[in-house]
């Protein structure tokens, strides 16, 4: 398995597969050719199909600013990885010196087909989450250590990743006003955040405040915030809600915020080896499911479950998420997107007691790692129209303009 890093990353919101892969790859292209006066850029599969609604054209042109950037949305992609881009630089004679094929894998993932970049590379020797169980008791590792015997520095990293979640949470609860796009959707994390001091009961006041941070991550990574890929973009606010509650609610250590994301990431990791995390692959299922099944991990650990429990938690998070389809309106990272994060994170919150509750009766039944295979072949059997295309499902029955026909 590859490094949490490929796995946690900090970038301009709306999409990890439709920003964040994109603003890397331009990024690499122009280091790559730094004569370049001009580029090309076209776009496939669902980058090109709803590339307008996760501002994918934006982020590319910016960031070849000032040089001038066009780009194509094309149909036709004829390579196995189903979204990917074509990249070709010109010098000051409109001559081409240099093209790349670029592979968006999901999560802000990208492979080049024409260069040897090691994103990719594996630092794990795992393939399952039974592998890394075993392995834990064998060592008498917890799950952090077990990643700290891989990647010795991975805390630094982690503290600056940490710090990109509560930092989206901050600025999404002190901005106010419409999201960008056609849809004219109001921001409301911060009412939310303040209907929380009226619930009855501190657990109510928590759901409610978990509530509020996910729709203020959600809302910046909708406005092309800078937000952390948990382990995408679209389900970046599942984590980002219950590392920023535990941290300014519940008084939790940075140190041991740190060894959780490192649990979650194990689990993000195990399905990105075995599935996919990517909607447009496998369908929303991959990425609010994976969120919660990450979440549910770093909770389950935080409350000093068993390893047995932490993985029972994450087969919940996952599990009920099955067959969940990625429809996102006028392909935009709103609706239905912003909403199943606040569910995601208050799932995560349940999976954890379920896991501890029934975990005590009886053994479960159904691994993680079973789920994960599930969701793999689920995601296969979801319609493309429904895997991030925006050709079917609520992206067909939402109006774009809900407010010019009050």
């Amino acid at each position: 398995m590859e490094s949490l890093r490929e796995l946690y990353k900090l970038g301009p919101g709306p999409s990890s597969s439709h920003t964040v892969a994109p603003w890397r790859a331009a990024q690499l292209f122009q280091e790559n050719f730094p004569d370049a006066v001009s580029f090309d850029v076209e776009l496939y599969g669902s980058l090109s199909l709803t590339g307008k609604g996760h501002f994918t054209d934006q982020i590319l042109m910016q960031t070849f600013a000032p040089k001038l950037c066009k780009v194509y949305f094309r149909l036709g992609w004829e390579h196995a990885f189903e979204n990917g881009l074509i990249f070709k630089a010109y010098n000051e004679r409109n001559t081409p010196i240099g093209q790349w094929t670029v592979f968006s894998l999901g999560g802000g993932s990208i492979k080049v087909l024409e260069a040897d970049f090691d994103f990719q590379k594996q630092v794990y020797p795992y393939r399952s989450m039974t592998e890394i169980m075993e392995d834990a008791k064998r060592f008498k590792f917890t799950l952090p250590q077990l990643v700290l015997n891989y990647e010795p520095d991975l805390e630094t990293y982690l503290d600056h990743i940490l710090d990109g979640m509560l930092k989206a949470v901050q600025r999404g609860l002190k901005n106010t006003g419409v999201l960008p796009g056609l849809l004219e959707v109001p921001r409301v994390a911060k009412s939310l955040n303040l209907q929380a001091s009226t619930q009855e009961t501190l657990d109510q006041q928590h759901r409610m405040k978990l509530l509020s941070y996910a729709y203020a991550n959600s809302e910046e990574n909708a406005s092309s915030g800078m937000v952390v890929t948990a382990p995408t973009l679209g389900s970046s606010g599942v984590m980002a809600a219950l590392m920023y509650h535990l941290y300014y609610d519940i008084g939790i250590s940075k140190q041991k915020l740190g060894y959780a994301l490192m649990v979650a990431g194990l689990f993000g990791n195990v399905i990105k080896e075995n599935a996919t995390i990517s909607g447009a692959v496998g369908g929303c299922q991959a990425e609010i499911g994976s969120a919660c099944s990450m979440a549910a991990a770093a909770l389950a650990y935080i409350n000093g479950l068993s390893l047995e429990m932490i993985e029972y938690a994450a087969e919940i998070g996952m599990e009920h998420h099955l067959g969940l389809t990625c429809d996102p309106v006028g392909g935009y990272v709103i609706i239905p997107c912003i909403e199943r994060n606040g569910a995601a994170v208050l799932r995560a919150v349940d999976a954890v007691m379920m896991a501890e509750s029934i975990g005590r009766i009886k053994p479960n039944r159904v691994s993680f790692d079973m789920v994960v295979r599930t969701m793999n072949y689920t995601g296969k059997k979801i319609a493309l129209e429904l895997r991030e295309t925006s050709l079917g499902g609520l992206a067909t029955e939402i109006n774009l303009h809900p407010l010019q026909h009050e």
